[in-house]
């Protein structure tokens, strides 16, 4: 694996916007691309131009823009999807028909050799016309391999730089991706290609060994996005790559959570908390055991260190929390305790964790204080606490603009409400920059037509009787 040299190819534009309900706009897609650009993405799969004049006009004005990737759009054999291309001005055509016998009997009815055809056709008219061509044999880990391999081999002979090895129904194991992989590096001139779906959950450990096996470029997407369950998420195989095989893919880890915010906000598809890389819990301990050990030495319960893509390991303190991770948050407060007192602030907190479902940095300075008995001198994170009044595009379903909103960094919670407005969000901030930043992302989600924005500059809790009755709005504050 020394020196190889392995390329990122993103399809969030065209693979991701098949995803169910996604529909990004051509501003949406041009800012999408921009930001793959700018984290290092190699090539960029801007769309298939014959699926509608806003798809072509998205294609067209992202190859304007001058990026460093190429931009690619994705075709059938068919010489009118080659003129459309030429026309966006793309860099490079991604031919694609199925190969696989169920491909060739039931969706296209055509025979082996019409097939053949077909793609020679379309590869000679691009390659005529200053295209660079890779060529797709779609579902080709289904593919009977003789006729795999030989129309692997007319493709590159026919002028395809690179042939992609379709995993269309992400059927493959690891070891069999190697081994068919291997069999066409070593049988092919052209470079290899790996689209990976996810339907087993195998995606980046079949590309991973389809990397070992000589391919040189991965397809992925932001976040996973794609048909049914996705295809290889962008995050984690560029991660994985580095942490087991030491390759750089170029990409810029320290950006990955801000492009996969912005490609979450405009899809509507959202992270899952435990999701490798980005997700929030990614770098968080909280059972006593693990948090301690980690304290020692991270090592002990982390596969590398966060700090590579710029993010940190956070402590949980609730009702699994040893003294040891409650030492830590109290000397990030700036609390000092003796051994006596950290263990009776420990029982405290988890006293009160067996209560409440979540321990706020306001929870444990609450219970350090009764236990040092004054004020402490030492206080939880200042936060600007705003609550943001919503209205909305009628036309567009109320949920389907909360579930973008709850998205944004920085919205806690968000309802959906009657009268004049029709969702009211509490946006958390830790100064006023991100306080703008946040509402700003609120007003340019899809759907906002207008926004009022109320400053928290006190908070009223009922007393310790009614607390748990009041649900509701209390919740916003909290």
């Amino acid at each position: 694996m020394e020196n190889l040299k392995v390329m990122i190819l993103d399809s969030t534009l065209r693979e991701g916007e098949q995803t169910p309900g996604v529909s990004f706009r051509v501003e949406e897609k041009i800012e999408i691309a921009k930001k793959l650009d700018e984290i290092g993405v190699s090539m960029i799969e801007a769309g298939s131009p014959m699926v509608s004049e806003g798809v072509k006009e998205a294609i067209k004005k992202i190859a304007k823009e001058n990026l460093k990737a190429d931009i690619i759009s994705h075709i059938r054999p068919v010489k009118s999807d080659v003129d459309l291309s030429l026309e966006c001005d793309v860099d490079r055509v991604a031919i694609f028909i199925g190969t696989s016998k169920s491909h060739r009997e039931a969706k296209l009815r055509m025979s082996k050799e019409e097939i053949e055809e077909r793609i020679l056709e379309a590869i000679s008219y691009s390659r005529d016309h200053g295209l660079k061509v890779r060529f797709t044999p779609e579902d080709a880990t289904r593919t009977e391999w003789e006729y795999l391999l030989h129309i692997c081999k007319q493709a590159s002979e026919a002028g395809a730089d690179r042939i992609s090895v379709a995993d269309t129904v992400g059927i493959m194991t690891p070891n069999l991706m190697y081994d068919l992989v291997s069999k066409i590096h070593a049988n092919v001139k052209a470079e290899l290609d790996l689209h990976c779906h996810n339907d087993l959950g195998l995606a980046v450990a079949n590309c991973l060994a389809g990397v070992q096996a000589g391919a040189n470029v991965v397809h992925t997407t932001v976040n996973g996005l794609g048909e049914r369950t996705g295809i290889t998420p962008l995050s984690e195989v560029a991660v994985a790559l580095k942490v087991h095989f030491d390759i750089d893919t170029g990409i810029k880890f320290p950006l990955l959570s801000e492009l996969s915010s912005i490609v979450e906000r405009y899809s509507g598809v959202y992270i899952s908390p435990n999701t490798p890389i980005i997700g929030t819990n990614a770098f968080s301990h909280k059972a006593g055991i693990h948090t301690s050990a980690v304290l020692v030495n991270p090592e002990t319960y982390e596969a590398f260190d966060p700090s590579i893509l710029g993010r940190a390991r956070k402590i949980i303190v609730d009702k699994y929390a040893g003294k040891h991770a409650v030492k830590a948050k109290l000397d990030e407060m700036g609390i000092n305790v003796n051994e006596d007192q950290l263990k009776q602030i420990t029982m405290g907190i988890k006293d009160l964790a067996d209560k409440k479902k979540r321990i706020e940095d306001s929870d444990i300075l609450t219970v350090t204080e009764k236990v040092l008995g004054h004020r402490v001198s030492g206080e939880s994170p200042e936060m600007i606490n705003g609550l943001v009044f919503i209205q909305t595009d009628p036309h567009i379903y109320t949920t389907n603009i909360i579930r973008r909103v709850i998205a944004i960094n920085g919205v806690s919670e968000a309802y959906e409400i009657s009268g004049d407005y029709d969702i009211i969000a509490h946006v958390q901030a830790k100064d006023v920059a991100a306080l703008n930043e946040c509402l700003e992302a609120i007003r340019n989600a899809r759907g906002v037509e207008a926004t009022t924005t109320k400053i928290v500059l006190k908070r009223f809790l009922r007393n310790a009787k009614h607390r748990e009755e009041a649900k509701g709005l209390r919740k916003i504050f909290g």
